[in-house]
């Protein structure tokens, strides 16, 4: 049975191509902060062709130094559901909020957790990054590599 999810006003829906959820990470940066609203972002990856969306799907095309990363979000209520970027090619990463069953996300790293809260304090143990990981190291977090 897939995994699913969608937008605040339901316009938009989403099912995953996968059994379970897998772990999150949690990203701190100010930039997350933004444009969450919100203390951090929880975020999955998954293979981009795992996403099936249905829906008003609007996509805003954010342009960095290094990346342009494209934003998938409800064309209605503007819910942010997912985006891919240019520096990793064919990763979905998905908003773990936007799930239906969100309240099982597992955050099992931190990354940029020298921009968290001063209030917010990590597990014993966390798996955190005062910076963005080295790739390797977040996907052996994550259980992918």
């Amino acid at each position: 049975m897939p995994i699913t999810g969608g937008c605040r006003c339901g316009a938009v829906r989403y099912a995953l191509a996968i059994e379970a959820i897998p772990p999150a990470y949690a990203c701190h940066c100010h930039q997350c902060q933004t444009w969450s609203g919100s203390a951090f972002s929880e975020q999955i990856l998954l293979r981009e062709e795992q996403v099936s969306v249905t829906g008003p799907v609007v996509r805003y095309d954010l342009t960095t130094e290094d990346r342009t990363s494209q934003q998938r979000m409800c064309g209605t209520c503007h819910t942010r559901l997912y985006n891919t970027n240019t520096r990793r090619p064919g990763i979905a990463v998905i908003r773990a909020g936007t799930l239906d069953e969100s309240h099982l996300v597992e955050v099992a790293a931190h990354i940029w957790a020298k921009r968290k809260q001063p209030w917010l304090e990590l597990p014993d143990g966390a798996r955190a990054w005062p910076e963005g990981a080295p790739p390797a190291d977040l996907a052996a977090a994550l259980g992918l590599a």
